[in-house]
């Protein structure tokens, strides 16, 4: 098959350039627009993949699909992705578009789910590769799997978690679409969306429990809003940002919370 790869987030897309060639398909480009990752900036996105691939840049919506087209793709792959795809964009591929979504769908749809579930209190999350549809995070489910949360303060952390799951997930959606296989539809009775972490959420409430403080911590590692992120609070006279604190003794600085102390091991001004 002939696959393109709609990304912001370099190293999937040279994570699934390598797969897709193993398994003897063609990545034939990727597309993506003019805002910033967390991985890279644009330049840096286009100069890491451009000897190697096309690079379509659409400069609006209208766009996407006559850029999409003239790649000539069978199938195209999603991910990390700010645009919501329409009917018409995911019409381009004739075999339709393919998601990748970190959670266990229809469980924690929408735009944050790891941050969503390490506020919820959960052990794992997850990884999805589903069918695109029009709706957000909706479509079939062609393959997926648990990935266990531990104390994970960072993408970074938490990313070698899925490169195996990935691996094994890809090839196993791949194969389906190949075979026509529409996929298994999604289970409504269960399924919940999360959107943005509401603004009074980013600042931290010391008098809560302490074991709540660390995961509203860890939360906003991951996301939770596309404005300014969590969790704030003031730290000897300066306006700061909690990005690490731990529930032992460790060395930092000691705050008291509802039922006991957190350790906030590492911060950044909050400007």
């Amino acid at each position: 098959m002939r696959v393109a790869i709609i990304s912001q987030v370099t190293p999937a897309v040279e994570g699934y350039s390598q797969i897709l060639r193993a398994l003897g398909h063609e990545p034939v480009g990727v597309v993506c627009v003019r805002i910033e990752s967390r991985y890279s900036t644009l330049a840096e996105h286009v100069g890491a993949i451009a000897g190697q691939l096309d690079v379509a840049i659409p400069s609006s919506r209208e766009r996407f699909a006559p850029l999409l087209a003239a790649l000539e793709p069978d199938l195209a792959l999603c991910l990390g992705f700010p645009w919501k795809l329409t009917p018409e964009m995911l019409a381009v591929p004739r075999l339709g578009v393919v998601n990748s979504h970190p959670s266990l769908l229809p469980r924690y749809r929408g735009p944050f789910p790891v941050a969503w579930a390490i506020r919820s209190g959960e052990t794992e999350i997850g990884m999805t590769f589903h069918r695109m549809d029009a709706e957000l995070d909706t479509g079939a489910i062609l393959s997926q799997e648990a990935v266990p949360l531990g104390d994970e303060h960072s993408w970074d952390e938490l990313t070698p978690k899925f490169v195996d799951v990935v691996g094994r997930l890809l090839p196993a959606a791949l194969a389906r679409v190949e075979a026509g296989d529409p996929g298994d539809p999604q289970d409504e009775t269960i399924a919940s969306y999360y959107s943005e972490f509401e603004p009074e959420y980013a600042e931290i409430d010391w008098s809560r429990p302490r074991e709540e403080v660390a995961r509203q911590v860890r939360a906003w590692r991951f996301g939770g809003s596309s404005g300014e992120a969590g969790a704030l609070t003031d730290l000897d006279g300066q306006r700061v940002r909690v990005l690490r604190v731990s529930l032992e003794r460790v060395g930092g600085t000691e705050v008291e919370c509802g039922d006991g102390p957190v350790w906030i091991v590492e911060s950044e001004p909050a400007h």
